[in-house]
């Protein structure tokens, strides 16, 4: 399995449109992010983690040229608004694409892209198959067993996903218990960390580090990063030797 970070930035991306401060106008690539997503390659298929605001470009970006499957984290705009541009693989494979996510995340998606789902289509428009899944409820695709498993965004009901030996949790502020219990033994874990100063609905750094001493993986990634927290090489510096801050493009392979 091969991870890719398509983007570890928060909802408006780093650089922040306007601002001129130290973290947006770095000449460090690192510190350039576009909205957060992940491209796993299992089994010769691919699927992303969310689709937001960049999917086009980090699709054209990525040379990705076929999509077979789509995992959704919640119903935010910087994790859904992208959907849209799924139909240029609906038209290179002429089949449709199944989206995983929850019944809220579902209604959502049926509004925002209404058009997608009218009794009389215009010619088109995207071809998306929508699977409703359930936290702690695994099934399985392309082979593999995938976990979802609750977190709360405040009090928003986030889906995080675990697959084998890797685990993926954005718009994280806390983790019920049952939902720990099911990261035992997972090795790579990829977790938000916003910044440093405390928020209504995102792990700062101190909770995020707290948080990964529990699950005890033999590496973490901090993603869903705001310019506010300072530029890759500040953060790198605060954490311990297994903990890394992802940035777009990084490539993880997990046996």
């Amino acid at each position: 399995m091969k991870i890719r970070f398509l983007g570890t930035g928060t909802s408006q991306g780093v650089p922040v449109i306007a601002c001129s401060c130290a973290v947006c106008t770095s000449t460090d690539s690192r510190d350039k992010r576009l909205r957060t997503s992940i491209l796993i390659e299992l089994e010769n298929k691919n699927m992303v983690i969310d689709t937001g605001p960049d999917f086009r470009y980090q699709m054209l970006r990525e040379h990705v040229h076929h999509m077979d499957a789509i995992l959704m984290t919640h119903s935010h705009k910087d994790h859904i608004a992208g959907l849209d541009d799924v139909r240029a693989f609906n038209y290179a494979q002429q089949e449709s694409i199944s989206i995983y996510a929850n019944s809220d995340t579902l209604s959502a998606l049926e509004r925002e892209f209404y058009y997608a789902f009218s009794s009389v289509k215009y010619p088109g428009v995207p071809q998306l198959d929508l699977v409703e899944i359930h936290a702690l409820k695994p099934f399985q695709l392309f082979g593999q067993e995938i976990l979802p498993f609750d977190v709360l965004h405040y009090k928003m009901p986030v889906l995080g996903f675990r697959i084998g030996k890797f685990a993926y949790i954005t718009d994280a502020k806390t983790v019920p218990e049952a939902s720990l219990a099911v990261l035992e033994g997972v090795e790579v874990l990829v977790v938000n960390a916003l910044q440093e100063m405390p928020h209504i609905s995102h792990f700062t750094l101190e909770e995020a580090l707290h948080f990964i001493e529990k699950v005890k993986p033999k590496e973490a990634y901090l993603t869903h990063i705001s310019h506010r927290f300072g530029t890759h090489e500040y953060i790198q510096s605060k954490l311990p030797d297994h903990v890394f801050v992802a940035y777009d493009q990084l490539q993880v392979e997990i046996n």
